[in-house]
């Protein structure tokens, strides 16, 4: 295809982009007709298609495919009500990989929706990321507190890395070593920093629970605090098990502080853009 006519091309595709309520749509009277399709009853098969891989790729077709009335004229003047559908970003690249791609128009549009679904996908990816990275700096934050009320009542941090491995015992139905084992995780790294994001925030809440507890019981002594975090920590395992996830069973996540450096860079470089642009 040559410059030309991929230029042509965008500009159509960006021509009949609408927004509504901030989110960028098609509809499909329109999209039809740039796809070289000459029938709707024929693009109705390829949209039915999308439809099916949006659902198998745990999608809602409501919220990609809402159906929608349009007029359009029709000769001396006379209008016409008929069915169209608006499409999402998400939606069009769909349609498109199931569309003919023997057809130039087809062949495009594979390429310009992929590219902006794959900026979607990335957003998403580095926000979930984010998310994690923060979720551990949270635990991080309520272990230290909790260290500190535990050493008002004469726990040292000898006895708190007892406590908080019996806790983990309790939530994950494996010892520290057998967990670090299955999981892959080296012998001198906290097990947190290679944990699914949920398994973080639920070693977070048992840690919260303990903390409040011990202060609201007056707590004293390794014991009665150790038994404490054993039983938040089977609280919140329970909780997981009931809603059909058994923690030990999620697999390792990549390494948090490698997560750290990553998005740390992606901030230095966009840093640097920005002052490119500015001079």
């Amino acid at each position: 295809m040559k410059t030309e006519e991929i230029k042509q091309l965008f500009n159509q595709f960006e021509s009949v982009s609408a927004e509504l309520e901030g989110i960028e749509c098609w509809s499909a009277r329109e999209l039809k007709n740039l796809l070289g399709y000459s029938r709707w009853e024929n693009f109705e098969k390829v949209i039915q298609k999308a439809k099916e891989a949006c659902e198998n790729a745990g999608g809602t077709t409501k919220d990609h495919f809402p159906d929608v009335r349009k007029t359009i004229a029709m000769p001396k003047g006379a209008e016409k009500s008929v069915d169209d559908i608006l499409l999402t970003r998400y939606a069009c690249y769909l349609i498109a990989q199931n569309g003919d791609s023997r057809k130039q128009e087809i062949a495009f549009a594979q390429n310009y929706f992929a590219v902006q679904t794959r900026r979607a996908e990335i957003i998403e990816q580095r926000f979930l990321e984010y998310e994690r990275i923060k979720a551990r700096e949270k635990l991080s934050q309520t272990e230290k507190y909790l260290s500190g009320i535990l050493y008002e009542r004469g726990i040292d941090n000898h006895g708190f890395a007892i406590i908080r491995s019996k806790g983990d015992q309790a939530l994950f139905k494996l010892a520290t070593p057998q967990l670090k084992k299955k999981l892959g995780i080296p012998d001198n790294r906290p097990i947190a920093d290679f944990l699914p994001t949920i398994s973080i925030k639920a070693k977070d809440l048992a840690a919260e629970m303990t903390g409040v507890n011990v202060q609201s019981k007056d707590m004293k002594g390794q014991n009665p605090i150790e038994q404490e975090h054993i039983e938040n920590s089977s609280a919140v395992r329970k909780m997981l098990i009931e809603r059909g996830i058994q923690p030990e069973k999620l697999p390792a996540a990549e390494d948090v502080k490698k997560l750290q450096r990553k998005l740390e860079g992606d901030e230095k470089k966009l840093i640097q853009q920005t002052k490119r642009k500015k001079k």
